[in-house]
């Protein structure tokens, strides 16, 4: 079973830059659509990107947009979140998920999930 693994979480103060990576051993990422979700306490989970198999779609949440980016890092089998100008807001525990499948993402399909890692936006 394809396991996800999330790193570079952390704490940063807004304004701020962190890198999130969505890695996997064993099995190519080449196959999968990768997507970002968030969980705040006391918020329900929330999509913030997707990038599909081949890497040419990409997908933001509005409250993301312009300042986060999503790409495929394929010679290390991973997938990076790039977020900048980081605000409070963006404050939650942050997992990747993925499934099997070419074409742009489909938020219904996520089926495999990381353990996740908590970004920290504060002053």
């Amino acid at each position: 079973q394809l396991q996800l693994v999330e790193s570079g979480g952390g704490l940063v103060q807004p304004g701020g830059s962190l890198r999130l990576s969505c890695a996997a051993s064993e099995f190519s990422l080449d196959f999968y659509a990768i997507g970002w979700f968030r969980q705040a306490p006391g918020k329900e989970r929330e999509g913030v990107s997707c990038i599909s198999a081949s890497g040419e779609s990409t997908n933001y949440a509005d409250s993301v947009k312009d300042r986060f980016t999503v790409s495929r890092d394929k010679d290390k089998n991973a997938v990076s979140l790039q977020m900048n100008s980081l605000k409070p807001e963006d404050t939650a525990f942050y997992y990747c998920a993925a499934y099997a499948g070419w074409g742009p993402c489909r938020w219904d399909m996520f089926h495999y999930w990381g353990q996740g890692t908590q970004v920290t936006v504060s002053a």
